[in-house]
This record gives structure tokens, sequence and C-alpha cells, in this order.
């Protein structure tokens, strides 16, 4: 019990102090005008009320994320509420709060463009590829997870293919419409009850006479059933993902920059809703020991279930009655179709900037959304089971980037890029010491020696890039003509 509410404790003063930090090291402009009001054209950049926004944002980037990441997480033990809470403060919240200042001062721009504009056209048209493969990744994960939950809720005539067409329809109609007319109407209503539903656990947990087995003073060695397969670095920074730090969601930060009324609003909506992901993700965590009994338990648990999703909803029954039944089953069904639809949202932006299309008309919108859906449903016919692990790593991997991004952007505007330095590097080791120790064929499956000692490689290079550009940018060599 006293981990869960010292950890929330940090995570809320993390909003107060560390927030602050990171606002005063941007420099945030209060009286400066939004995309949402210059750019203003009626269908992506819109002034949209702050709650409406922060809601949106909030189901964005957290849908099953901070649930199922934080059950899976979990299950290496009591270092996933230290990851949570350090890597939502330092990590998570820094990124999505930089990344988004970035696109509102950039005209709302995507993240590529982003990204392009500090580390170079390479790492532009690569970044390109990368933020559209996960974002189609991301959009073909949250229609077979639902689509084969309805399918076990209906009648026999409504099989999953069928469910795959019903979400496939509501995908187009989210992608093309206006933001405010499907997203802003019915995000804030799934937002709200994925907070009750996580506020419901939260006083379960702490008035219904449980006791949480966090494990701290037995150590913070894995607890992970796979044992020597799975050490906890860096295997457990790639299964809590969006609970603590997720590239995903530096892909949806441009869609909310371009409804924000005001710059004063970014902490709140950007860097608070990430604070919020990580409550979320350290109540479902202390939920999955407390209910199972421990991490042993939980690994059984899960051994002799199909997933998550039936944790969470005997979690959510048999805590919380039939309205937690309820909740479990908008959570599960419709918390990944809401994070599926923005993807492919934020993917027709990212192509729309790069080939200069205007997303006014409703024809040039279906020009570039059609082939995103028809790449989306290919990539669905890979195994479920590979496609989440490389949809993992990719997520990971672009919050590395982004960071690195977001690195060169505070330096060459003389502010204290060590806020985001830091956690570029470590996120750097993480995911290239992830892809050589994992087995193949998700990785190349080396010794974890020979991976770190890699992945420190990749870190000095990075380092050394860096420096020397700094040497040059204050010797007054690099000149970037872009002002922001």
């Amino acid at each position: 019990m006293t981990t869960l509410l010292v950890s929330l404790a940090v995570l809320i003063g993390g909003y107060f102090v560390y927030g602050l930090v990171s606002e005063k090291v941007f420099g945030t402009d209060y009286s400066r005008p939004t995309p949402a009001t210059t750019l203003a054209d009626g269908v992506d950049f819109m002034p949209m009320p702050t709650w409406k926004v922060f809601l949106i944002q909030f189901l964005n980037i957290a849908g099953l994320g901070p649930i199922f990441g934080a059950i899976m997480g979990v299950m290496f033990g009591p270092a996933a509420f230290i990851w949570i809470v350090a890597g939502t403060i330092f990590g998570g919240a820094v990124h999505d709060f930089i990344s988004a200042m970035m696109s509102l001062r950039s005209g709302g721009d995507s993240l590529p463009e982003l990204v392009g504009r500090e580390l170079g056209p390479a790492i532009k048209n690569g970044m390109r590829v990368i933020s559209t493969v996960l974002l189609i990744l991301v959009g073909a994960v949250f229609v077979l997870t639902p689509a084969g939950l309805l399918a076990g809720m209906t009648p026999d005539w409504a099989g999953q293919y069928f469910w795959i067409g019903i979400i496939f329809l509501y995908y187009m109609l989210a992608t093309v419409l206006p933001i405010d007319k499907l997203i802003g109407r019915f995000y804030p209503v799934f937002g709200f009850a994925l907070l009750f539903m996580a506020a419901g656990l939260l006083y379960v947990l702490l008035f219904g006479g449980h006791t949480i087995p966090d494990g701290l003073a037995d150590g913070l060695q894995s607890r992970h059933p796979s044992g020597e397969s799975a050490p906890l670095f860096p295997m457990m920074f790639v299964s809590i993902a969006c609970g603590a730090i997720s590239g995903f969601h530096a892909t949806q930060s441009p869609m909310m920059a371009r409804c924000l009324k005001s710059e004063r609003l970014a902490r709140p909506v950007f860097y608070g809703a990430m604070v919020v992901e990580g409550i979320v993700a350290l109540i479902w965590a202390a939920a999955a020991i407390t209910f199972t009994g421990g991490y042993g338990e939980l690994a059984a648990y899960m051994g002799s279930h199909s997933g998550a999703g039936d944790l969470v909803h005997d979690i959510s029954v048999s805590w919380l009655g039939t309205i937690g039944g309820l909740l479990a089953i908008l959570g599960v069904v419709a918390a990944p179709i809401t994070t599926g639809d923005t993807a492919l949202r934020s993917a027709r932006l990212i192509i729309a900037d790069f080939m200069h299309i205007g997303q006014g008309k409703l024809k040039n919108r279906l020009m570039v959304s059609l082939p995103i859906f028809a790449l989306t449903f290919g990539v669905m016919l890979i195994d479920f089971n590979v496609l989440w692990r490389y949809f993992a790593w990719t997520n990971q991997t672009l919050a590395a980037f982004t960071l690195w991004a977001a690195t060169v952007y505070l330096a060459r505007h003389g502010k204290a890029y060590v806020i985001c330095l830091i956690p570029a590097v470590f996120m750097t080791t993480v995911v290239v010491s992830y892809i050589l120790f994992a087995p193949s064929p998700e990785g190349f499956g080396l010794p974890m020696g020979v991976a770190l000692g890699i992945a420190g490689a990749v870190d000095a290079c990075c380092l050394g890039l860096f420096a020397r550009y700094e040497i040059l940018r204050r010797a007054g060599r690099i000149i970037h003509d872009v002002a922001y």
C-alpha cells in the first residue's frame, strides 16, 4: 500500500515540479497565437475547449496501453513501479510536452517534419517511413483485438471479419471527417470512462481491505516467468511503453496542438495527460498483483488464460460489479478502436504534410487515406504476436529519435537540453540492446554483453555527433534557416 501511495504522490508532485521546470526550459509564451487560430481550416486546425483537448489527448495516447502494458510489465517485478514513475516524469511527459511545443511553434507540423528539421533531411525521410509504419501497425493491432472480442460476444453470422469491416468503416469516417464531428464528440466520453474505471479500482485498492504484495523488500530483480530470456533490462522498458514513455505519443501531440487555444494550456494538456496515464498504469499494475495474489500467481494466471484482456475483465467485474463489467467491455473494445482511428488520422496528416496536399477538401483527404487503409489491412495478415512485438520496439525507437530531435532543438535555442539528452541516451540504449538481444525472428539473439556493448557504442556515436554539432553551432558554423 505504501509503495502505491508514494508512487502516486511522486507522480502528482512531478507534474507540479518537473512539469514547471520543463515549461520554463522551453519558454512558453502565453500571448503567442496558436495554429488553431492562425491556420484554422475547419477540419484539422480548429480551436476546441481545453477539457475536450485534454480528454482527447489522454485517450489518444492511452487506449489500452497503460492497462495491458502495465499488466505485462509488472510481471517483471516491483521495478515496474519505479520505471512507471521515473519514466513518466523524466521521460514520457517531457517527450510529449516538448514535441507538442515544437509542433505549436512550427504551425502544427507533424512529427517527421519536426525531427527532420533538427536532425537533417535523411533522418526526416526515415522518420516519415518509421512514423507511418508505426501508425499503420497501431491501426492494425487495434482492429484485431476489438474485432475478435466483439465476434465472441455476438451471433455466429457476425464473425471477426464482419467486425473488422465495421471498425474499418468507422476508421474511414474518423480519419476524413472534421475533428469535431466524431472525435470531438465521443472521445471525451470514452476518456472519462477510462478515468472513472481507474478511480474505482484505486478506491477498492485503498479501502477494500486488500494488501498489495509489491515485493520491494525482496529486491528489484526480475520476477518474469521466462527467466534469463526476459531480463529486466531492456525487456521491461519495452513492455511498459505507454505507461512510461512512448514514441507513438509524439505522433498524436501535433493533432491536438492544432486545436489548442493557448500555449498556457500546453503543460496541463500534454505533460498532464502523460502523468494521468502514468497514474492509470500504476493503478493497473497494483491491481494485477493484488487480484492474483503476487508475481508468481500473476504469471500462473497469465499462463492459464488467453491474455491481459481476461484479467482486465475479471478484475473489473469482481471489484466494480456490473458497472465494472460494462466499463471493462468499453475499455477493451472501445479504447483500442479510438487509438487506432487517431493513429490513421495522424498517418494521413504526416503524408499530407510530406506531399504538400491540402486537407481542406474531402477528395484530398480520401486520396491520402485510401492507400493507408489498404496497407493497414495487408499488415493485419501478419501473425498478431509478431505484429505486437515489432509495434512495441518501433514505438520506443521513435521515442529515442524524438528525444534526440528535442535535444538539438533546445540546444540551438540556448536552453537546458539536458532534460531531453539524458532520456534520449537511455532510450537509445534500450532499443538498440533490445533488438540485438531479443531472440530470432524478433531480434538477432546476440548475448546480452555483446548487445549492451554495441548499444554503448551507438550511444557514444550519437553523443559525439551532438558534441560536434554544439561546437560548430557555437562557433557560428551551423545556422538554421527556420524561425520559431
